[in-house]
């Protein structure tokens, strides 16, 4: 069955990798009449034109622009509703706002939920992929039509072709848990500063080797700064650094100057990105 995908604005670039595969239309949102995806002012223009009644897949990236990102979404999957082109499904390459996904403290709101929910009960979305989401795992996210999707495997395939011997590890427990990794422990000290641990056994178990570092995401790179200087002091001989999400190009640029090497995929586009995930897409939305 051929797919209708609809890609915004900051996932274009996954969209025209697609564009080669005969199972997906890629349908682009149109531009006004200056030939813009903005108005002078900075308001969001959307113009979906004609479409097909076939499956309908919308793809987004929540960055680099994950406010103006937020309105182009709900302006394209209002515009769906009202044609009433149901079922419509949601891959999202990278989901903004996606650490706050609980209230931590009084006042507060977890602005995950509230899009999903948004996204499902008023404007239909039937079901929603999402690749390494910070939020997996939640007691709150079963309730809702998700799919996890992680771009672990491809990040460990394409590091394990190069260094067939490499250790893998996590920078923190949560990176740990999610992909079953050993790893260290971070301790935030104020919000700047961090300090990471490990018991001697760890220690002894990076020593002399091509350690791969796997994170879900990078924003100013603070911990895997600190990772590869541990790395280095009990001995490691390399340190490759494999991130999902490049959220910051600083972040990005500032692990680029410090590990030997970076396998950072195309969820967000960004410099340095080398790892393509688009199989990913084509896997869950052709078998689904």
């Amino acid at each position: 069955m051929k797919i209708d995908l609809i890609p915004t604005l900051n996932s274009e670039h996954i969209a025209r990798i697609l564009s080669k595969n005969p199972d997906f239309h890629i349908h682009y949102i149109g531009k006004n009449k200056n030939s813009q995806r903005y108005f002078p002012d900075g308001e969001v223009y959307v113009n979906l034109g004609k479409l097909c009644k076939r499956k309908i897949v919308v793809l987004h990236s929540g960055a680099p622009n994950p406010n103006d990102g937020l309105v182009e979404l709900e302006f394209v999957l209002n515009l769906l509703k009202d044609r009433r082109m149901n079922p419509v499904e949601l891959f999202i390459t990278y989901f903004p706002y996606g650490r706050q996904d609980s209230v931590f403290k009084n006042g507060e709101i977890n602005a995950a939920e509230v899009l999903i929910k948004k996204w499902i009960n008023i404007y239909g979305v039937k079901k929603i992929y999402i690749v390494d989401t910070h939020f997996k795992g939640k007691d709150w996210v079963s309730k809702y039509p998700i799919e996890h999707i992680s771009g672990v495997g491809i990040l460990k395939k394409a590091v394990s072709d190069k260094y067939p011997e490499v250790f893998f590890i996590a920078p923190d427990a949560g990176s740990a848990r999610r992909n079953n990794l050993p790893g260290f422990i971070k301790k935030r000290k104020n919000s700047y500063d961090i300090e990471i641990s490990c018991d001697k056994n760890f220690e002894k178990d990076i020593k002399g080797k091509i350690v791969g570092v796997i994170d879900d995401m990078v924003e100013t790179g603070g911990t895997m700064v600190c990772v590869h200087k541990k790395c280095k002091d009990f001995g490691a001989l390399k340190t490759i650094a494999m991130i999902t999400h490049g959220v910051l190009q600083s972040g990005v640029d500032k692990i680029n100057n410090i590990y030997d090497e970076l396998f950072l995929t195309n969820t967000i586009k960004c410099n340095g990105v080398n790892v393509d995930i688009s199989s990913l897409i084509v896997n869950s939305l052709i078998d689904n």
